[in-house]
This record gives structure tokens, sequence and C-alpha cells, in this order.
């Protein structure tokens, strides 16, 4: 652009906060502008109309300069998984997030927790050229050496992979209520259990801080992150115990995350995640260094009724987890409500995630959020609505504590029933359940797979379960 176009712009003068204000009262036409334009989260945190900017703001990397997009892989089919994985591999996924049947995360389906299934998902799959992660799930450990066991027939070097095994006591705990020893042998004999992990020298997450369990089941923003902060503590706290170096343990614990259409909320919840991540290094005497996030979308928000919204839902919760920084993101395809999903689903949601991180290069950019101030000072408050619950958990004994004894789950009931009653009462709408109905639902494609009930195994340590509540649950069951 030449000089001549560049000084014949005009010059608009910088309105101050108090000219902002008195035109958006105007615009109002005499209702108070704080009640008018502020809002609350589910915590309570108000989020203000205008917030200033913070040009000195922390910027919060990822370890990766843009997530890895993995394929989700839960079809109980081990023939159709491993098209399937082939195909997302194919056309541009990163890696594969595997799924076991039983898994709180497996939404009824999953793959057959065996050797011989994983074998068959895996067969043909150049496992050394992939990020690998597993959900968590009651076998967790075991799956962890199944998949050591294939890398090595592979020929393949863990430690020049990305992987990720899932290990989460308190989200297996907390869904499906159950653990195969008492919480005290638990602690005592996981440092052991997994000293050969880390003489693997893999650069992944051994340990894993799931969120996604107490999102599914009702629990606001601040619940989750205190949980998975208290799930993070406990991990230390074990090894510090079992008189292992912390320094070596901590750069295998990881977090997973649920993200939503609440863009503004899901950004600071995915920033707010690595500040909590940093104060509680420092107060533990360790060097902060950027902490893997696994981020998926979020089932809760996905709706059974006109499953094509989910679309919009799917693509603005993609986005928040690019743009916030996640180092791996799954998208739940759309019908996923209605079904085990199909090849078409499958694809749509791998190609939401692929637009926006390549072709609209939301990771060109680290943490854009940085500065902008209604996403810091939501940080902010999230972040210390967060640490409240935290120091609450952590008061009944820490997370598993808090679980064996229910207060935990309570917590999040109230939450639940909290945000249903404002789905009931008309005040947060559902687009194409609430608002904007179809007259008559459209057919929707899914694979002949029937979902299974929640496992029932015995468990010497027992808990009320935390079951998987979609938002529009409540509504959808009242129309039927």
């Amino acid at each position: 652009m030449s000089e001549e176009r560049r000084e014949s712009r005009p010059v608009f003068p910088e309105a101050s906060r108090e000219q902002w204000r008195a035109a958006a009262e105007r615009a109002l036409k005499g209702q108070p502008l704080d009640e008018a334009l502020r809002s609350f989260t589910d915590d309570g945190i108000p989020i203000e109309p205008l917030a200033p900017r913070r040009p000195d703001a922390a910027v919060w990397r990822g370890k990766r300069a843009r997530p890895a997009l993995l394929g989700r892989m839960d079809d109980p089919d081990p023939a159709r998984a491993n098209a399937q994985a082939h195909r997302e591999l194919a056309e541009g996924a990163d890696g594969l997030a595997l799924v076991f049947a039983g898994a709180p995360t497996a939404h009824g389906f999953g793959l057959a927790a065996s050797l011989k299934a994983l074998q068959q998902v895996l067969d043909g799959i150049p496992l050394g050229r992939i990020v690998l992660r597993v959900d968590a799930h009651p076998s967790s450990r075991q799956s962890a050496e199944w998949l050591l066991m294939l890398l090595g027939k592979a020929r393949v070097d863990p430690a020049r992979l990305e992987l990720s095994f899932g290990i989460d006591p308190a989200a297996i705990f907390g869904g499906t209520g159950r653990l195969k020893m008492s919480i005290e042998a638990l602690e005592a004999s996981l440092p052991p259990s997994l000293a050969h992990y880390f003489a693997l020298g893999a650069p992944g997450v051994l340990l894993e801080a799931d969120g996604r369990v107490f999102h599914e089941a009702g629990a606001t923003e601040a619940q989750e992150l205190g949980a998975i902060l208290s799930s993070a503590l406990s991990y230390l706290r074990m090894f510090e115990e079992a008189r292992q170096p912390l320094v070596y343990a901590a750069p295998h614990i990881g977090f997973a995350l649920s993200v939503d259409q609440d863009q503004l909320l899901g950004l600071a919840k995915l920033r707010a995640t690595r500040v909590l991540w940093a104060r509680l290094a420092e107060s533990c005497g360790l060097e902060v260094e950027p902490v893997a996030i696994h981020a998926e979308t979020s089932r809760r928000m996905l709706t059974r009724k006109d499953p094509e919204t989910n679309i919009v839902r799917n693509t603005v919760a993609a986005f928040t987890a690019i743009a916030g920084g996640a180092d791996s993101l799954s998208l739940l395809p759309h019908t996923l409500p209605r079904g085990l999903p199909d090849p078409f689903a499958r694809r749509l949601a791998r190609n939401t995630a692929l637009v926006l991180a390549q072709e609209a290069h939301l990771g060109s950019v680290q943490d854009p959020a940085s500065g902008a101030g209604a996403i810091e000072a939501l940080t902010d408050r999230l972040c210390e609505t967060a640490w409240d619950e935290f120091r609450r958990i952590e008061g009944e004994g820490g997370i598993l504590r808090s679980l064996e004894a229910g207060a935990f789950q309570a917590r999040i009931r109230e939450a639940r029933e909290r945000r249903e009653k404002a789905v009931r009462d008309g005040e947060r709408i559902i687009i194409g359940t609430t608002h904007h109905a179809l007259k008559e639902e459209r057919a929707v494609a899914v694979l002949n797979a029937s979902p299974r009930g929640r496992s029932q195994a015995e468990g010497v340590a027992v808990c009320e379960p935390l079951l998987p509540v979609p938002l529009n649950a409540a509504v959808e069951e009242a129309s039927q």
C-alpha cells in the first residue's frame, strides 16, 4: 500500500470506557447496563460486558505448535475399527484414540478389551509414525502392556513416540463406581507398578487427570478443574511417599478436558488448567513446564433431536480447543446420540478439525487469547473458584476419598439440577430442542451396534457412579 493511501485513511479518536457506557445505556433505553449485559457462568462467575486489555499478560503455551488430531476408535467390531483406523490416517488424522469397552468415555460402545482385539484393530497401522492414546478404563495398566507388546513386535521404540496410556484411578472410580483394590492399596502399589514405564523414556503421558467423566455427569467448569488438580496432586503425593523423585514423574502427568460450545468459557478453562498446574508445580518445588492437555468435544452438549445442529456445536468446540492450545483433540461425531457413528459422520468430524487447524491456521498463534480482557478476567476468576473447589476436595481427603464418601457427587448433582432447571424454565435455550425444533425428525444413519450397559464388576472400593447426563435429557424425556 502506498504512503498516500495510508495517509488518506480516516483517523478515529479512541473511545473511552465512559463513552462506551454512555452509548450502551442509550441503546438499552434505560435498562441498567450491568443487569442487561452481564452474564454468569454455572459457577456464578460474572462475565462483564467490557473488560480492559492486559498488554503485559502471560502467554500459556502447550507442548505442540498445533494439536494432534486423533481419530476416535470405539467400534466394537474389530474389522470395522481397523478399516476406520486406516481411513482416519489416510484422510488427515495424526493418530488414534483407543476407547475400550468399559471406559467411562465409551458411551456404551468401545473396543473389546483384549490383546487379540487390539492386534486386529491396529493391523497394518504404521505405529512408529502416529500419535497414540488410550482412554482410561478399568484395565488401563493391562492395555498399556498390550500396546507395548505390539510396539515391540513392530520394532518401534516407544521413546520415539507420542503416547498417552490413560491411567487415571479417579476417572475409573467416579465413572464406574468401582476400584479393584482399596484406595490405600492403590496408592501404595501404583508407583512401583509404573517404574518400568518411566524406564522406557517415552515422552508421553502415563498418568492422566481426566475431567471428562465429571463434566459429562454435570460438573461446572470449576468443579472439573478442581477434580483434575486433585488427581494430579494425588499422583505427585503417591510418588513422594514412595520416595521416588517428582522430577521424573511430573513430565508424565497430563490432563484431559471436555470442551463445549461456550467459546469464551472454554478458552478460559484450557488456559486455567495451565495456570493451576503451574501453581501446583511451583508449590511442589518443580520447574514449570508446559503440560499436555487432551481435549474432546462434549457429549453433554450433543442433542438427540435435530442432530445436524451438533455440527455447529462441534465446530465451535473444536475452534475453542485449537485456539486454547490443546495438544491433542478428538471430536465426537454429531450422530453419537443416535447410535454408533458411521464413516460419514466420522469423516465430517475429522474434516471439521482439519479445516480449522490446517486451513484456517488456528494453531499458528500460541495462546491468541492472551491479553484479551474478557478472557483474562474469566481465566483469573475461574482459577480462583477452581482452587477453592480443589481445596474443598483436598479437605475431604483428596478426590478418591471425596468420591468414596459421595461428597463430590453431591455437588455435581446440585450443579446439574440447577442447569436442567434453567433449560426447563427457558432461561437456557437449546437450538433444535427447546427452540426451533423440527416438526418431524429426519432419519440418521448409524452403524449396527447395540450400546452396552455399565459394567457391574465387583470392587473392593465402591462409590456412587457418575453417569453421563446430556444437557437436553430432561426436556427430551418430558416431550416423549
